[in-house]
């Protein structure tokens, strides 16, 4: 194997590796919504937990964070405890800076 290939190798490797924290840190932060929409809604214990699940699923449905920001937008204007989107927004940023330090600390 050449030095060129080593260096392709390598940056192969640190690609598949950044992906695959991207894709637990935005797992992760959905479950946060999940978790704070939840509190908003009312929704505690094993109940919140399961509605966490539900956003951290609805993330599959598309690419990009919409589908996620649609669900609990809905879900919370459902429930009478409506959030701008500019809220929720700016909360899924927030949690996914918490996201990425509860996996770096982990890890």
């Amino acid at each position: 194997m050449t030095t060129f290939d080593k260096r392709e190798d390598a940056f192969e490797k640190k690609f598949a590796h950044d992906e695959e924290l991207q894709f637990k840190a935005a797992a992760r932060r959905n479950k946060l919504l999940g978790l704070w929409a939840a509190e908003k809604m009312g929704i505690a214990g094993d109940a919140a937990a399961d509605y966490a699940k539900t956003v951290v699923e609805a993330d599959l449905a598309e690419a990009g964070d919409a589908d996620v920001l649609a669900k609990v937008l809905a879900d919370l204007k459902a429930a009478g405890a409506e959030q701008s989107e500019h809220q929720i927004r700016r909360t899924m940023d927030e949690l996914m800076v918490t996201a990425i330090e509860q996996i770096k600390s982990a890890g």
